[in-house]
C-alpha cells in the first residue's frame, strides 16, 4: 500500500510504480500464505469463488491503467489511502459466536458450500458466507481498482467478506492474503510484458515484501 506512493514521490512513472506494487503483493500474499493455511484460517472455496470476478476487473483495471493520465492515477491512489483508513476505524463489531458443542474436528473449511470454522481463543467459531451475488459484484470493483493502482485490493476485499458477507474478520484477512496473491499475477499478466518493471528495485521490494508476508502472517496469530 505504501510503496506505490513512495515510488511515485521519487518520480517513478505511474505504471512502473503500479507493477512494483503488485509484484510485492503477490511476494507478501506467498510469503504469508503457508503460516495461515497450517492454522485454517483460509477458505479456498470462498477464494476462488471471488477470485473468478476480482482477477476479471484486475486485468480490466491494468489495461485501462495504461491510457490513464498521471493526475488521475494519483487522486485515485489518494481515494484508495483514504478508503483504507476509513474501514480500519469503521469496521464493526464480532457476529460470528462461539458454538460450544462443536470440537476442533470441525475447524477449517466445510465441504458443499462457503462456510467453515476456525479457531478463537479455545472456542470454535462456526461461519458461512451470505450475500454471495454482492460479493461478487463487489470483488470485481476490488479487483478493478488493483489492476488500476497496483495495490493488492485487500483493503477492499476483506470488509466485503467481513462487513457484507459476515465471514470472521481473521478469516477474512487469511483469505484475502491468498486472494489478492491471485489478483496481483493477474494484473502483473499485463504489466509486465510492457517492460516497466525495474528488476534492481524490483528484487529488493520484492525481499521486503517476503520479509514482511512472514511477519504478517506471525502477527496475525497473536
Amino acid at each position: 500500500m505504501l510503496l506505490v506512493p513512495a515510488l511515485l514521490i521519487a518520480g517513478v512513472d505511474q505504471t512502473a510504480a503500479a507493477a512494483a506494487g503488485l509484484l510485492t503483493v503477490a511476494a507478501g500474499c506467498t510469503a504469508a500464505g503457508p503460516r495461515q493455511i497450517r492454522q485454517q484460517l483460509v477458505n479456498h472455496r470462498l477464494a476462488v469463488t471471488l477470485e473468478v470476478m476480482a482477477s476479471t476487473g484486475a486485468i480490466v483495471g491494468a489495461v485501462v491503467a495504461g491510457f490513464l493520465p498521471a493526475v488521475v492515477f494519483a487522486y485515485l491512489l489518494a481515494a484508495v489511502l483514504l478508503f483504507t483508513a476509513a474501514t480500519t476505524f469503521l469496521r464493526g463489531g464480532m457476529r460470528n459466536l462461539p458454538e460450544p458443542s462443536l470440537g476442533h474436528d470441525a475447524l477449517g473449511e466445510h465441504a458443499g458450500g462457503l462456510g467453515g470454522a476456525y479457531l478463537l481463543t479455545d472456542a470454535v467459531v462456526p461461519y458461512r458466507a451470505a450475500r454471495v451475488r454482492l460479493g461478487l459484484a463487489l470483488s470485481a470493483v476490488a479487483g478493478t481498482v488493483a489492476g488500476l493502482t497496483g495495490t493488492s485490493g485487500g483493503f477492499l476485499k476483506t470488509p466485503i467478506m467481513s462487513e457484507i458477507m459476515h465471514v470472521p474478520v481473521k478469516v477474512a484477512a487469511a483469505t484475502t492474503t491468498l486472494a489478492s496473491g491471485l489478483t496481483a499475477v493477474a494484473a502483473l499478466a499485463v504489466y509486465l510484458p510492457r517492460g516497466t518493471l525495474a528488476p534492481t528495485w524490483g528484487a529488493a521490494a520484492v525481499g521486503g515484501a517476503l520479509l514482511g508476508g512472514q511477519l504478517g502472517a506471525w502477527l496475525q496469530q497473536r
